[in-house]
């Protein structure tokens, strides 16, 4: 089976359990969340428990079950196509694409916004300087994408390291608070009950998004050694240490700052920075605001490398142009689809900036990536009904599709409600259309081709 699959990809097994363990790692923690958990208040912790159980383990149960049935290169483009057909596998594909072309910018704003915490406190201002975190992060881009043309080989120790440093940086925070709390009490009072208000409300959405990532290895299934057994327990052993760290990390930046002192774009570094005054440790800010760095490297890199494997899938069969199926001939990655992909996301990086504040744009690229990433869940949990499985999908589906409705919901603090849901519903809309045109010239190239 695994034979005949590589033959039909061209792609080499390069990934084991371990390096499957720390991709998921690299690939699910989002270690800016915890910025945005603390930020949110205690009340967040009872938030991560419920996306825990009533997203996460479904998830995990639906993804391990799928990928022992489709174990081949795709992952839920597969799954979808399978289960629903070719269309409902072309829009699971394409929307869980686009998630990853906002995400990019997401994720790499805000590593540039932690790291510059790396250059010592004179220099914390440029986490607010736009030219710079637009060129900063063009570059974390680009250095991710170009570490993955040469190949798993070399590319999987991208997201090993990040795995590996975001964890450190993550017990480094902890054991921070822990030692502060324990000495002077915590800054914040720790209620696990939330205040609801609309705030509270959209930040849900973005709680149950911060567990997305297990599917992303379970894309890269033609290139994983032996998928049906790997893929299952590397969710089981990742997903422990994920939701581990995503508690406990919440629970120690509460210790060191209060809610309204903490940014949603760099709260941790600012953590380490005040663990570091209150202990006199010159540095720990530096050393933690590096591990960010790294583990954002290496996240991007995990995101990047395996997202690019879903119009790789989608071009083999000729719904996407077929040169998004082509493969490099000496390093056998797929070159077209990854750098397609950087270009794409280096313009969406440079638009959605236009007219809003930099928080306020990095609030609208977290919303179109949470509606568009979460479309293809609806497929995933459907799948795994038809499969057998029925407590976790009805679980699964109800969070998914509140979390696309709640991520409608715009900030308080936005200057003009319509124009930013016009930026936000009209962009997904118009992203959706642009896919059905892609789909149906790719039918008439299919049929032109059998003629």
């Amino acid at each position: 089976m695994e034979a005949s699959e590589e033959r039909q990809s061209g792609l080499r097994r390069e990934i084991g359990l371990r390096d499957l363990v720390l991709f998921n790692i690299a690939a699910v923690i989002g270690i800016r969340w915890l910025a945005a958990a603390a930020h949110a208040g205690p009340g967040s912790i009872s938030l991560w428990l419920l996306a825990a159980l009533l997203f996460f383990v479904p998830s995990a149960l639906a993804i391990s079950m799928l990928s022992r049935y489709f174990p081949e290169e795709g992952g839920l483009y597969i799954w979808t196509k399978r289960s629903f057909g070719d269309w409902h596998g072309f829009v699971a594909g394409w929307c869980f694409w686009l998630s990853n072309l906002f995400y990019f910018p997401n994720l790499a704003l805000a590593g540039v916004a932690m790291g510059v915490y790396a250059l010592g406190s004179q220099h914390t201002h440029l986490a607010s300087n736009r030219g710079f975190v637009l060129s900063a992060s063009l570059v974390l881009l680009w250095a991710a994408l170009l570490s993955h043309l040469f190949g798993l080989r070399i590319g999987k120790w991208t997201q090993n390291i990040g795995g590996l440093s975001t964890y450190a940086a993550g017990g480094l925070i902890i054991a921070a608070g822990a030692v502060i709390w324990a000495t002077h009490g915590a800054a914040t009072p720790i209620e696990v009950v939330p205040e609801w208000n609309w705030d509270k409300v959209n930040f849900w959405s973005q709680i149950a998004f911060a567990f997305g990532g297990l599917e992303l290895g379970a894309v890269m299934g033609g290139e994983i050694r032996n998928p049906k057994r790997n893929v299952p327990r590397a969710a089981w052993i990742s997903g422990s240490a994920i939701c581990v760290f995503y508690i406990a990390g919440t629970l120690a930046i509460l210790a060191l700052l209060v809610p309204e002192k903490v940014s949603v774009l760099s709260g941790l570094a600012q953590a380490g920075q005040a663990a570091s005054e209150r202990a006199g440790l010159t540095w720990f800010s530096p050393l933690l605001a590096g591990l960010i760095t790294l583990g954002v490297v290496g996240q991007l890199g995990a995101w990047v490398g395996g997202s690019a494997r879903v119009p790789f899938a989608i071009g083999l069969d000729r719904y996407l142009p077929p040169a998004l199926g082509k493969l490099h001939p000496r390093w056998g990655t797929p070159y077209v689809s990854l750098l397609a992909q950087g270009g794409t996301c280096t313009g969406f990086i440079l638009l959605l900036q236009s007219g809003e504040e930099l928080e306020l744009a990095y609030q609208l690229l977290v919303d179109m990536t949470i509606i568009t990433y979460f479309i293809p869940f609806v497929y995933v949990f459907l799948s795994a009904w038809r499969q057998g499985q029925r407590l976790g999908p009805a679980c699964g589906l109800s969070v998914t599709i509140a979390a696309i409705l709640l991520s409608l919901v715009p900030p308080a603090d936005v200057a003009s409600v319509w124009w930013f849901e016009v930026k936000l519903a009209g962009g997904c809309l118009l992203l959706l259309l642009v896919g059905r045109l892609a789909f149906l010239k790719g039918i008439r190239y299919q049929r032109s081709q059998a003629l």
